[in-house]
């Protein structure tokens, strides 16, 4: 099966759980998803099935958008509400509004170190697997972009947030060092993710709902539409003598006249064959092929 699936993933497993289950609902056996979420979080988790995982290099630095809370009083190892205490309870002193105070730092390009339990490799090896097994984990300070962090209320000492953030930005990272700035510590208590690239909560489908789609057919037509795929490349549409020259990685003329510098190719209304980059006016070359 080839597409892209956007799954509304459900707390409790991890990302890696996610694409055994679509495995097995699809019988596809090449899949990737984009962005990992905690086992914790929910909410939308794009995967690239069967040839489609080719395309997975121009979805790496999608924007992605957040809901979640955040409880003050004490940090954790993870920074988030599946780790230990790792200070000892302090009272939130702050109101909301000397919280939203505190949290203007967190805006625009910062340096942000990811936490020590985390997807993060480490020449090669996950962070988490490095801090398990006690050993020294050297993360260090990734710049990302926040471009927008809101707290929206507090009830008592947990605090809901909004965030919109670049790829790579950790919502742990920025929920721990908001705690110390507060004095109290604070870690993350719940995540949802709203918005990952062009794909939103309204185009995913839970795992439930994968899992009982009587055949492949039910869930191709949950798929978008291939054409919808990376909306920042136009479209064009080509014969089969065409496509055979793309295929053996030729340079083609091709009847795109826009000045985009990535152009889809296809040879159906859903086949998609070919990326190709513009060489000079419509003469471009092949550099990710379908097959």
């Amino acid at each position: 099966m080839n597409g892209l699936l956007v799954l509304d993933k459900p707390s409790g497993l991890t990302s890696h759980d996610v694409v055994a289950i679509v495995r097995r609902a699809t019988g596809e056996r090449s899949i990737g998803h984009l962005g990992t979420l905690d086992p914790m979080a929910t909410g939308v988790l794009p995967l690239l099935l069967g040839k489609y995982t080719r395309l997975a290099q121009f979805f790496g630095h999608a924007e992605k958008h957040y809901e979640g809370h955040i409880r003050f009083g004490f940090a954790t190892d993870t920074f988030d509400a599946e780790g230990t205490p790792a200070t000892n309870p302090e009272s939130l002193r702050q109101s909301l509004d000397e919280l939203r105070e505190l949290a203007k730092v967190f805006h625009g390009e910062v340096n942000q170190v990811p936490p020590i339990y985390s997807a993060k490799k480490i020449n090669g090896v996950p962070a988490h697997k490095l801090a398990r097994a006690g050993a020294e984990v050297p993360v260090k300070p990734a710049r990302i972009t926040i471009h927008g962090f809101e707290l929206t209320s507090l009830a008592g000492d947990t605090a809901a947030f909004r965030m919109h953030v670049s790829a790579g930005g950790y919502v742990r990272s920025v929920a721990h060092e908001l705690g110390q700035l507060a004095g109290c510590g604070a870690h993350l208590s719940s995540l949802r993710r709203t918005c990952a690239g062009a794909f939103t909560l309204d185009q995913a489908i839970t795992v439930d709902r994968l899992k009982h789609a009587a055949a492949p057919s039910e869930i191709e037509a949950l798929l978008p539409h291939p054409r919808t795929l990376l909306p920042e490349m136009p479209c064009v549409t080509v014969d089969d003598q065409m496509a055979g020259r793309l295929r053996n990685g030729m340079q083609v003329n091709l009847p795109d006249f826009s000045q985009a510098p990535l152009v889809k190719v296809f040879t159906t209304p859903t086949d998609l064959i070919a990326i190709v980059k513009r060489i000079a006016g419509t003469l471009m070359q092949p550099i990710v092929v379908m097959g």
